[in-house]
């Protein structure tokens, strides 16, 4: 159950960032995970640059999985490491095994592909297939700690206390909100406190900009 406070954050958040839509590019549910996957450590913009050849070269789930690795990264080379590429390849290879070429819309499913963490199944899931969840990324975790919506040490917990507070009709959008200020406003090293609309309710703000840090453990990273 959301506090008054935490309540008053949500509102503020959805009147800042009304009907939020993701920032890569995609079409399809076999699109959305392979953009999801370059993704990780990468930018939206940095991966929206090169999945339109990426796509047009490999227009199905199929093509990808017959591509080799080699010919992939030279494509995909600017958001990362060859290990994406490979895992990309993979992917494809078992959803065209397992799945008859489809994108698998199970949790489980998708946490069985090479390259998926629990924040890129989210994120397909929410965004392929409309299923409520709430991905916590880089900017989710850190601005729902920062702000007071969440009090955890790890993306799990995060997860499952803003899961608590937010509305279930509002955990897509609330993964978008949360990702735009930390873009936008409430940056890694210096956020805009100044100019926040939110800082009255804001943990973060309302102390001085004293940061509050849980008990850390890093935030893993997706591979």
């Amino acid at each position: 159950m959301a506090t008054k406070t935490q309540k008053a954050l949500l509102a503020g958040l959805r009147a800042l960032y009304p009907n939020p839509k993701p920032e890569l590019a995609f079409t399809n549910p076999y699109e959305t995970i392979i953009a999801v996957m370059l993704s990780a450590q990468s930018t939206d913009v940095q991966v929206n640059k090169v999945t339109p050849t990426l796509f047009q070269k490999y227009p199905t789930i199929a093509d990808l999985a017959a591509a080799s690795v080699e010919d992939v990264y030279t494509i995909v080379r600017s958001c990362g490491f060859r290990s994406k590429a490979g895992n990309i390849v993979e992917a494809s290879k078992l959803m065209l095994l397992r799945h008859k070429g489809n994108v698998p819309n199970a949790m489980e499913d998708l946490l069985a592909l090479p390259g998926v963490g629990r924040k890129t199944a989210n994120v397909v899931l929410a965004n392929a297939f409309q299923v409520p969840t709430i991905a916590v990324d880089t900017h989710v975790f850190r601005v729902s700690n920062r702000m007071g919506l969440a009090s955890a040490s790890n993306v799990e917990e995060t997860e499952r206390q803003l899961m608590r507070v937010i509305p279930r009709k509002d955990w897509i959008d609330a993964h978008h909100w949360l990702i735009f200020h930390g873009r936008r406003v409430c940056h890694a090293r210096k956020p805009d406190c100044e100019t926040c609309t939110l800082r009255a309710y804001c943990r973060y703000g309302s102390m001085g900009n004293a940061e509050v840090k849980p008990k850390t453990r890093k935030q893993p990273k997706e591979p």
